[in-house]
């Protein structure tokens, strides 16, 4: 399915972005791991080479220009292409509207929406050579429904989802294709410290009754950079146990 094609995955050392850079890493492609925190990012590299992964780890900051190109030159150093984006890094700031404060917008909207923009500019140059590609950004539910309390987050992600078409629309003609996974809510060490009760509270709002995992948002990803999907291009696949239709 992706067999030695080449992966750069922001965000890749933790959470969802490690899980996605396990499938495909277990499906044969090679990975570019890029994450601020370089120690980390390395550490994840060493299990995926044990694995016998071929694999780098890139320390770059997804919203500075500069950083985005040394990630995207040190792959292709590597491995003479990129066949697939996941633009998957992603933080919070949460806080009520009124008081929410303008570096915490600021901050929200620049990893989350700028440096998708950022990575996906850099990395459409290589694959619109190659006339290949896949692109794939991670959205939120919460870009579709809204959530008191993340004005910034859903902003981020609602406009995650408008320059996911629009992206699509403009590659199309190169061959590359681009998606959106918008995931519900999904059980990490976040919702693991939650009591009983809230974690229950939080099961009932979904009609699987369940919260998902991030495997159940990697093999989505993976299904999206693979050749079976391609004909699909410019949509937003939600995986949120039926809470959004």
């Amino acid at each position: 399915m992706v067999r030695d094609r080449v992966a750069l995955i922001t965000g890749a050392s933790r959470g969802i972005g490690r899980s996605i850079a396990l499938a495909l890493a277990a499906q044969g492609a090679k990975i570019v791991a890029v994450d601020v925190d370089l120690q980390v990012t390395e550490e994840f590299v060493a299990e995926l080479k044990a694995a016998g992964t071929d694999a780098i780890a890139v320390q770059g900051n997804v919203t500075v220009t500069a950083d985005v190109e040394q990630m995207v030159k040190a792959g292709k150093e590597a491995f003479g292409r990129i066949d697939i984006l996941v633009n998957n890094a992603g933080i919070t700031r949460d806080g009520l509207l009124m008081r929410m404060k303008d570096e915490d917008w600021d901050a929200v909207l620049d990893v989350n929406l700028k440096g998708a923009f950022l990575c996906t500019r850099a990395v459409s140059r290589v694959m619109s050579k190659q006339r290949s590609g896949r692109i794939i950004n991670i959205a939120s539910i919460v870009g579709q429904m809204g959530n008191a309390g993340q004005a910034n987050y859903c902003a981020s992600k609602a406009g995650l989802m408008g320059l996911t078409r629009s992206n699509a629309r403009e590659l199309a003609v190169r061959n590359i294709t681009v998606n959106a996974v918008a995931p519900g809510f999904i059980a990490t060490a976040m919702t693991d410290a939650l009591p009983e009760d809230k974690r229950l509270a939080l099961a009932n709002q979904i009609p699987l009754a369940r919260l998902g995992s991030a495997d159940d948002i990697a093999n989505t990803v993976l299904f999206l950079a693979s050749d079976n999907s391609g004909y699909i291009t410019g949509q937003v696949l939600g995986v949120n146990g039926g809470m959004y239709m």
